[in-house]
């Protein structure tokens, strides 16, 4: 079962793992702290997904990201850009500094 990737600082589990961590809580609800220890998981954090369950037991443990509204994204977008334009630049004048010693 595929556990986890890192995100931004933060884990991101697959919504196959949480689900089965859910499953394991529901079976012994009293084992909590236990099951959150083996599976290396706050036990707020599976608290948090076995009540989701609970309440809506066919929706997704974790509600998808917010999406961007355009604007966001353009904005999004442009700060990259910006980036990756000063990186080019660098690179640009590295190679260029590089070359006149080879000379």
């Amino acid at each position: 079962m595929e556990q986890r990737k890192k995100r931004r600082g933060r884990t991101a589990y697959t919504e196959e793992f949480r689900r089965e961590a859910v499953r394991l809580v529901a079976a012994e609800p009293d084992r909590l702290h236990r099951i959150a220890r083996e599976l290396d998981l706050d036990p707020q954090t599976l608290r948090n997904w076995w009540h989701r369950v609970r309440v809506a037991p066919d929706a997704p443990i974790v509600p998808p990201e917010r999406v961007l509204t355009l604007e966001e994204e353009n904005r999004q977008l442009r700060r990259e850009l910006d980036r990756v334009r000063e990186e080019r630049d660098i690179l640009k004048k590295a190679t260029a500094f590089f070359a006149r010693d080879t000379r």
